[in-house]
């Protein structure tokens, strides 16, 4: 049996020691070789001692990698294994040296490798599965614990560390981190495309699981004066049109609530359907799901959540996965300040009324007693994929909203750019956060005395089920409810009914009050009868809508009324996106 000297972290989904060793800087060097499957190539890793002396064993997390070889620099004495596979977690690489590191001292490793097939970082797509058919495309998603299986390092997201990329690819390539230029064109293989050297630097040390690339048949396009949309040739013109018109108003205003953007230029990559995901807030480029081009700029408040994690996860970030509220929460009540500023404060309001359903509905679907629907969870021997639900977003944001609301805006937003300032940079969990707000606000007497006798910290972090809910602003619901209660009893064939629909009672809706509509429907007891979906459909033109938020919640109107005629565009819809947001529910 293999004895390891470790320190406990406050991370406990990870295998490495990074309260010994603590990864400072990340060189990427890869080819995508599209025929594999695969990256070939080496990771180097600059690693600091934070402990003195105590061990000679650097442990890194891997997952399904094969790595070739590993060199020490200044190094010979040294030797190197892969421990057994410890799941959900994958196999630590073990680097054992000859004396312990005195703290401070510096090691660099030079990792050589190749990803496997089981690796689930990468997605790896076949002409056919590409808008145009004319190439492979390859990207990655790293969130949570899925770096890993990229290359070997400190996959958590209590160890920042800056980057430099160098891949080789005959596509183009995005990565996390600022281009810095396309070098070294080189003829193709046997035949094939010739490939170049594209090259980014990430000077903001983020966590392993912001690495991010992207490769495929991409084009560009000016969307504001920092900002580009990225996506497939064909796709080009209907992505910049969705988001030229409000992408930079967001970052305006997500600066004035906090402090200005740190990341240089904010971009968007659209990906293939098969993305899971709305939206992947990658530092640089946000990977964001193809279901948002609607063409009727209805869905890019997608654009306003992935933004707000610039700040909220990519600056300032969680320690662990237990603590994941502090990303999502904090990104979802950014999200809605940032709507409320342009659009005005019902907007927001209804924006946390369609997030509590949601809460709601996951708070269900795991029983109100279960460890997933508490704030602080415990994730010891879990893959922290398996707690993933809405409720670090929506009991986080929700948390905050009652800070807000307890302490009032004009003292608690001049806290907001004082915590996103106190840990720029850093990681924290959320009893730093409990402290901040307690040493922020100890010299105001009144704002302490709330904190001490309004706010149960243990309830709020420890308690599962629901939160208390607040009271909101139901002007933009309402609508949506009555309209759909005047559906209950309609009947296409009444034509003496006081209610006769027509085009015209949505045409004053945004797409998420319809969207609202039809989930009120869906709840109906009785369901709807076939031929009053079938009415629906035509006279509101749901069934020919290109929101595909519209579109899925309708047809899953029309199969809770177990009507034939929605199985056809429901199987269409199913194999052109990959977004689990509407693939479970259909």
């Amino acid at each position: 049996m293999t004895s390891v000297t470790i320190n406990p972290p406050r991370d406990p989904n990870t295998l490495s020691n990074y309260n010994n060793f603590r990864t400072k800087h990340t060189t990427a060097n890869f080819e995508i070789d599209f025929e594999h499957r695969c990256l070939k190539g080496n990771v180097v890793l600059k690693l600091t001692s934070i402990s003195n002396a105590e061990t000679k064993d650097i442990l890194l997390d891997t997952s399904y990698v094969d790595v070739k070889n590993v060199s020490l620099k200044g190094e010979t004495l040294f030797k190197w294994e892969l421990l057994p596979n410890f799941e959900p977690y994958g196999s630590a690489l073990k680097i054992s040296v000859e004396k312990e590191p005195e703290q401070g001292q510096e090691l660099e490793l030079d990792i050589q490798l190749e990803t496997t097939e089981k690796g689930i970082a990468l997605q790896w797509l076949s002409p056919a599965q590409t808008s145009n058919r004319k190439h492979a495309y390859m990207f990655s998603q790293c969130q949570s614990i899925r770096a890993r299986s990229v290359f070997p390092c400190q996959d958590t997201p209590d160890v920042k560390s800056t980057f430099d990329f160098n891949i080789r690819s005959p596509l183009p390539v995005i990565a996390s981190g600022l281009p810095t230029g396309v070098h070294d064109s080189q003829p193709g293989k046997n035949g094939g495309l010739s490939t170049s050297l594209y090259t980014f630097k990430q000077e903001i040390p983020i966590p392993a699981y912001l690495f991010a690339l992207a490769s495929g048949d991409i084009a560009t396009a000016p969307i504001g004066p920092r900002s580009t949309v990225a996506t497939g040739p064909d796709e080009l013109k209907a992505s910049k049109w969705e988001f030229e018109a409000d992408t930079e108003r967001y970052i305006q205003t997500a600066e004035k609530i906090i402090y200005p953007y740190a990341w240089g230029t904010y971009n968007v990559l659209i990906l293939p359907p098969s993305f899971p995901y709305g939206g992947m807030e990658n530092p640089v480029y946000t990977f964001a799901t193809p279901t948002i081009v609607s063409g009727d700029r209805q869905n890019v408040d997608v654009i306003a959540h992935e933004l707000s994690h610039s700040w909220s996860g990519n600056l300032v970030s969680n320690a662990s996965w237990e603590h994941f509220w502090l990303n999502e929460g904090w990104t979802t009540y950014l999200e809605r300040r940032i709507q409320a500023a342009i659009h005005g404060e019902p907007h927001r309001d209804f924006s946390a009324i369609i997030g509590w359903k949601s809460l709601a509905d996951s708070v269900d679907h795991f029983g109100k007693e279960h460890e997933f629907t508490k704030l602080v969870i415990d994730l010891k021997g879990k893959d922290p994929d398996d707690a993933f639900s809405s409720v670090p977003y929506e009991k986080g944001s929700h948390f905050l909203l009652f800070l807000e609301k307890l302490l009032g805006k004009e003292k608690w937003d001049p806290f907001i750019p004082h915590y996103f300032t106190k840990f720029k940079g850093k990681s924290l969990d959320s009893y730093d956060f409990k402290a901040t707000v307690l040493e922020y606000f100890g010299k105001d007497q009144e704002a302490s005395k709330l904190l001490s006798g309004k706010v149960d910290w243990d309830r709020w972090f420890y308690s599962p089920g629901l939160p208390p809910k607040p009271d909101f602003d139901t002007s933009m619901v309402d609508v949506c409810y009555d309209l759909a209660d005047k559906w209950k009893s309609y009947k296409p064939d009444d034509r003496t009914s006081s209610f006769q629909p027509k085009k015209e009672d949505i045409e004053s809706l945004m797409a998420n009050q319809i969207v609202v509509f039809l989930e009120r429907i869906q709840d109906f007891e009785p369901q709807l009868r076939k031929e009053t979906v079938h009415a629906m459909g035509k006279i509101y033109g749901f069934s020919s809508s290109k929101n595909v938020e519209i579109v899925a919640r309708f047809l899953t109107v029309g199969l809770l009324a177990k009507d034939p005629e929605v199985l056809t565009p429901t199987c269409e819809l199913l194999a052109r996106t990959g977004r689990l947001k509407f693939v479970r529910p259909l």
